[in-house]
């Protein structure tokens, strides 16, 4: 398997979880502490752990260590990558929505011409 690929994976599954998605968007306001990152859910802090080295495997966040503060810092290169994939297909949607509006105008003016030929009785 390409490393891109599994790089996509790894990113994809850690944004997968709902609390590994809070956990990234607490970070993008700053780093934070385990501590400070266990304090906003019902879960052990053992739990978040386990979430946070799913974000680590996929390269979504660092641990630092400075003294006795290991602060998590959000790394948000990973996720350009996902949004380069995800930006393939917005540009497919937006191509398959050009070609469907093209297709209603036409049906429109098809339809202008038809109601104004005069009926035959």
């Amino acid at each position: 398997m390409p490393a891109l690929t599994q790089h996509l994976d790894r990113v994809f599954g850690a944004l997968a979880d709902p609390t590994r998605r809070a956990i990234l968007a607490r970070l993008a306001q700053g780093e934070a502490t385990v501590n400070e990152l266990v304090a906003p859910f019902a879960l052990s802090q053992p739990t978040i752990s386990k979430h946070l080295k799913v974000l680590e495997h996929a390269g979504l966040v660092s641990r630092g260590r400075e003294a006795q503060f290991r602060p998590v810092r959000l790394e948000a290169a990973p996720l350009e990558g996902a949004a380069q994939w995800i930006g393939d297909f917005r540009r497919f949607w937006g191509e398959s929505f050009d070609r469907l509006d093209s297709y209603v105008r036409d049906l429109k003016q098809k339809e202008t011409r038809h109601a104004r030929k005069p009926k035959r009785r």
